[in-house]
């Protein structure tokens, strides 16, 4: 049987306005035999993806989201370019089409928005940085690659975490971590679901902040697990041969699944952005967009202080 091989990743956990994304993708590879490392798919599947920039010129880009979103200000190409180009071409390999507008990625991906009226508007038309023809080429070879070599994308997921429930948790746990674990949560209970589906499951988790036991929260999803190690490297657990859970840090730069994941987590948070600072624009004229970075969402907060009224700030305005 298969090995059902997973990455998650979250975006958004520092800033004080917009979403927390937490999101998943999920592999079906074949030929990986107990024992061995996890599958290196950028070696795997290399005719058709590289890691960097560079690479991007020629192949599809996956790699960390922070490092391949370009900056604002570049003029050249849109900043979201190499994060959509990845995020909709493996969507077409599976599904046969990609995604064309944003509502129908969130759709996809499950990511249901919060309804605040700044989530609200018109869809974005999509792809914003790559010709739809190109996209199309990238899909098509993409796919026949994956094919070829017998992997297969069987699950990408985002799961929002809006600021109303963000707070929510913060208050009851006191802990902003706590929102992240429950995205966490969520992803390993949908891996936990196709368990059976595979002979053999990894899991590998981006680590934040220099926690290193996760035993306990891990148990409320599966049972009898085994603690292999809980160092500042990583926290590795697992069941026999048949599963192994990694957290550790910087997955994200390591391992392909984690890689994707933080794409579509940190692409999902950008166009969550894109509609806040559309709405806001309407209310008033010449306002600098803001990503919801402390820093600039405090400039924005000042900014816009005679136009947000005290209810609108403490439904968009995370307390930690």
């Amino acid at each position: 049987m298969a090995l059902m091989y997973a990455g998650i990743d979250e975006a958004g956990y520092g800033p004080m306005l917009g979403p927390l994304c937490v999101a998943q993708s999920v592999f079906s590879v074949d030929g990986w035999m107990p024992g061995e490392k996890a599958p290196d798919l950028w070696a795997i599947l290399e005719k058709a993806v590289g890691k960097t920039k560079q690479d991007a010129k020629t192949k599809i880009a996956v790699g960390d989201s922070k490092n391949l979103k370009l900056s604002n200000s570049v003029k050249t190409k849109h900043p979201l370019v190499h994060l959509e180009r990845a995020v909709l071409a493996f969507l077409g390999a599976r599904d046969g089409q990609f995604p064309t507008t944003d509502i129908q990625l969130f759709e996809v991906l499950g990511a249901k928005l919060e309804d605040q009226p700044w989530y609200q508007g018109a869809p974005i038309e999509l792809p914003l940085g790559i010709g739809h023809d190109l996209l199309g080429v990238d899909v098509s070879h993409l796919r026949s690659v994956m094919h070829k070599q017998r992997v297969e994308l069987v699950d990408l997921q985002v799961q929002i975490i809006d600021v109303g429930e963000f707070n929510e948790i913060y208050l009851n746990r006191r802990s902003k971590a706590a929102a992240t674990e429950q995205g966490l949560l969520h992803h390993l209970q949908n891996v936990h679901s196709r368990c059976e589906l595979f002979g053999h499951t990894r899991i590998i988790c981006d680590r934040q902040g220099g926690r290193t036991q996760y035993h306990r929260m891990l148990s409320q999803v599966f049972s009898d697990l085994q603690t292999h190690e809980e160092s500042p490297r990583a926290s590795r657990y697992g069941m026999g041969e048949e599963l192994g859970i990694m957290l550790t840090p910087k997955a994200d730069d390591a391992f392909f699944p984690v890689a994707l994941a933080s794409m579509a987590a940190k692409l999902v948070r950008e166009l969550a952005m894109m509609r806040f600072n559309r709405y806001w624009a309407t209310r008033q004229t010449e306002l600098k967009p803001t990503a919801g970075y402390v820093q600039d969402a405090r400039r924005w907060l000042v900014d816009m202080q005679d136009e947000v009224t005290n209810e609108e700030r403490r439904a968009m305005v995370r307390l930690a």
